[in-house]
């Protein structure tokens, strides 16, 4: 499913919390495709909040693709996710 939501992507760098917005290109019930100007490593953890439903979940970084020009390609896997958590039906 094709589905843009705006978040907002946290993560720890060097003992100082860092975030970054961005908006989904594919979600699934389990993690989303996105593209942040940040280049985070693989194996990374995150922590995903949903801009419309204000809901926030652990995450890992899964994949990397390419960088274009308003940043990386990013695959996020949702760790335990709730059902519902995009808001939408998956």
């Amino acid at each position: 499913m094709n589905s843009r939501v705006p978040i907002i992507v946290e993560w720890d760098a060097c003992g100082e919390t860092r975030r970054g917005e961005a908006q989904t290109r594919v979600v699934g019930p389990y993690g989303c495709l996105v593209v942040l100007p940040q280049n985070l490593e693989i194996d990374q953890r995150i922590q995903v909040t949903n801009l419309v439903s204000r809901q926030a979940n652990p995450a890992v970084i899964v994949w990397r693709g390419n960088e274009r020009a308003e940043g990386w390609e990013l695959g996020i896997e949702l760790i335990n996710p709730e059902m519902g958590f995009w808001g939408l039906d998956l």
